[in-house]
């Protein structure tokens, strides 16, 4: 098992082995970063050689830098000898015309001038042709520079300067011709008729406001008392609203939220429960926690107008056929609590997508999101609740947001928004289920104040189908034309609704409600019986050659029978004779043979 050690025994210890033995640090000769008597760092061989390249390029650089600054120096004396200054009287004294220069100065100038003429010839000399190529170039484009600015300040010159019109004279004119136009058989100038007032009127609008003359004439047509208050309205921005929503909150919680956030919010009117003010904030109103846990929606007031007129109830099937960017989608989800089901269709497929991210923000569970044209919807979907159409339009009743609108559209743009609003309108129509219980009802709206996209509209769709106008259920706004110059529209046309910035604060807006009556459409019955009718003519029109192809039929087979009666009975008369002809000579035979005139050889 070996050998214990006794505990008792003490040994000497030993010194230190060859192991435990420490190495010494190591030294190394002169190193370059040892310093000098001067206190400067000791340079190797190569460190040096480097230095050395450097001066050499800085001096070579530096006399590149002197012999540009002689070259510029000698152009320039050449420049300003040869461009020697006219003279008015010529001078009979016989003075030089070089400026009187002192001998320091000459001196200077001849230091400066690096050589004599012979040395300026060599260094031409030594110039490549590459060189004197490019020179030709550079100039050649300096002077077709030159010849550009030239034409340029010639143009320039040509046109008329455009001047700001002065505000105060405009202002004044304006004012002027409306307190003439308030009682024009008084007021007016002799000589002068209306229509020059109200031309002149609509010129110093144009140059005030910034508007094209088809849009203010429109404008002009719509508030004759009233354009001024319209136009200044246009001016300043609405008030920002947003919509609480009561999916997820309520209105009298998230006001206090908001308020310790530092935006300083009220709830609206009186016609809206669920609507906030925002007078001030302090924090981007998109970046709060609030907003992004879907508590509330950036969203014009007058854009929840249409989804109050169109009052959706639980579980019905409810379609919006222009969704984008989804506010009214998401407010109607929340009047029907997430029950039934939401169609929210948008023709822009790019547009779609912040219908689902607001849709999926506020938490909407009951919506299907399409992207289709809404003209052809009615072939995809059908037999609706309520349908919303929140049509495009030329935006006439939001210039505040868009101020393009003033110059950009025109006659055609407007008549484009009608025709393209009548086929959606239709369509709606079309997709609304008229037996339906609780529902058959189609809102219709705009953002713009023009005739021509609203009562034009409704009263186009009232005479295609079978549709009659109803209540909007709203409390305020104006009554919709029913008389608008020579124009004249359907009497319940009363029944339709316009929100003015001016007199509401709030965007224009035109607001509609339809109530269909009928799954059968007018022009399609008159197309139907007609072609039923064709239909049954066509069918009678092939009885009636069917049956003279069968008496032609008939006829011809009774041609054939008596063509073949008439064949036999010939037949059997010639078989008659020939048997009567055999029976002759036979009777004939046997008594040649009685007589005994036949007899055997």
């Amino acid at each position: 098992m070996g050998r214990k050690r006794d505990p008792l025994d003490e040994r000497p210890k030993s010194g230190p082995g060859r192991k435990t033995k420490k190495q010494k640090p190591p030294t190394f000769a002169g190193t370059k970063f040892e310093e000098t008597e001067d206190g400067k760092k000791k340079l190797s061989h190569r460190q040096k050689d480097r230095l050395k390249k450097r001066l050499l390029k800085k001096e070579t650089k530096q006399q590149a830098g002197q012999k540009r600054k002689a070259k510029a120096v000698k152009e320039e004396d050449k420049s300003s000898k040869n461009k020697k200054p006219k003279l008015l009287f010529d001078s009979d004294d016989g003075e030089d015309d070089s400026p009187d220069l002192s001998s320091a100065e000459e001196e200077e100038v001849a230091e400066e001038e690096p050589g004599t003429g012979e040395a300026e010839e060599e260094e031409e000399e030594e110039d490549m042709e590459i060189e004197k190529a490019s020179k030709a170039l550079i100039k050649e484009q300096e002077e077709n520079e030159n010849m550009a600015k030239a034409e340029l300040m010639l143009n320039i010159q040509s046109q008329e300067k455009f001047v700001l019109p002065n505000l105060a004279i405009l202002d004044s004119r304006i004012a002027h011709i409306r307190h003439v136009l308030a009682d024009f058989n008084s007021r007016r100038e002799p000589g002068r008729s209306r229509q020059e007032y109200t031309n002149q009127l609509i010129k110093d609008l144009c140059a005030r406001f910034t508007y094209n003359e088809y849009l203010m004439t429109k404008l002009m047509d719509l508030f004759p008392v009233e354009i001024m208050d319209f136009l200044e309205a246009n001016e300043y921005p609405r008030p920002v609203t947003i919509r609480t929503n009561t999916l997820k909150t309520r209105r009298r919680d998230l006001g206090p939220v908001l308020i310790d956030r530092g935006i300083n919010v009220e709830p609206m009117a009186r016609w809206s429960s669920v609507g906030l003010t925002v007078f001030d904030t302090k924090v981007p109103l998109g970046a709060t926690p609030e907003y992004l846990a879907g508590h509330y929606m950036l969203q014009g007031g007058a854009s929840f107008l249409p989804v109050m007129a169109l009052a959706p109830q639980e579980k019905e099937r409810v379609l919006d056929m222009c969704a984008a960017p989804g506010g009214k989608s998401s407010y109607i989800a929340a009047l029907m609590k997430n029950t039934g089901l939401l169609w929210s269709n948008d023709a822009n497929r790019e547009r779609c997508k912040a219908v689902v991210s607001n849709l999926h923000r506020l938490g909407v569970i009951n919506s299907v999101i399409t992207n289709y044209d809404g003209r052809a919807l009615p072939k995809v979907f059908h037999s609706f609740d309520r349908v919303l159409l929140d049509a495009p339009c030329s935006g006439t009743g939001v210039i505040s947001k868009d101020e393009a609108v003033k110059i950009s559209k025109d006659e055609k743009d407007i008549l484009r928004c009608s025709h393209l609003q009548k086929e959606l309108l239709l369509a709606a129509i079309d997709c609304c289920n008229a037996n339906s219980k609780t529902g058959g009802f189609v809102v219709y709206s705009t953002c713009s104040v023009l005739v021509e996209e609203n009562e034009w509209v409704i009263d186009f769709a009232l005479k295609k189908r079978n549709v009659k106008l109803v209540p909007c259920g709203l409390d305020f706004g104006k009554e919709g034309f029913v008389n608008f110059q020579q124009h004249r529209f359907h009497p319940s046309l009363k029944l339709t609704r316009r929100f003015y910035p001016h007199s509401h604060n709030l965007d224009g807006f035109f607001v509609a409600k339809l109530k269909k009556f009928s799954n059968k459409i007018p022009g399609a019955e008159s197309k139907e019986e007609k072609t039923k009718e064709t239909e049954e003519t066509k069918k009678q029109e092939n009885e009636s050659i069917k049956g003279d192809n069968a008496e032609a039929g008939d006829s011809k087979v009774d041609e054939k029978q008596v063509t073949q009666s008439a064949n036999r009975q010939t037949k059997f008369s010639n078989g008659q004779q020939k048997k009567s002809d055999f029976n002759g000579q036979k009777k004939k035979f046997v008594g040649q043979k009685k007589k005994g005139k036949f007899h055997k050889k």
